[in-house]
């Protein structure tokens, strides 16, 4: 059984960080492209950043420059550095991972619970 385990939301005020954490646990075979996505209330899921298992990263337009997100191969996790954060900023965050478990010829798509992060103004 593959999971993702997020943590590290909470609430911040505007111009503040704030770190995420996900960490992919399991029968994994191969860990490929990882990302965070939010979705506020009454919006849709939206991409934020990924990040290949070579490093190549994403953003979203919306957090160029203020967002970085980075992994760490060796302990199956990604991170999402939050700075300068805005009220709109204010979501449930989740982690997305392309997972090939050792029980299957292929990957699957799978998501983290969500974390809440909420920036008061």
């Amino acid at each position: 059984q593959v999971q993702l385990v997020e943590s590290g939301g909470g609430l911040v005020q505007a111009g503040g960080s704030l770190r995420l954490s996900c960490a992919a646990s399991g029968s994994i075979r191969r860990l490929n492209i990882m990302g965070w996505y939010r979705q506020a209330l009454g919006k849709q899921r939206e991409l934020v950043a990924t990040i290949t298992s070579g490093g190549s990263t994403n953003y979203a337009d919306s957090v160029k420059g203020r967002f970085t997100i980075s992994r760490d191969n060796a302990k199956n996790t990604v991170y999402l550095q939050m700075n300068s954060l805005k009220p709109e900023d204010t979501a449930v965050y989740y982690c997305n991972a392309d997972i090939a478990p050792w029980a299957a010829i292929r990957s699957y798509d799978y998501w983290g619970q969500g974390t809440q992060v909420t920036v008061s103004s």
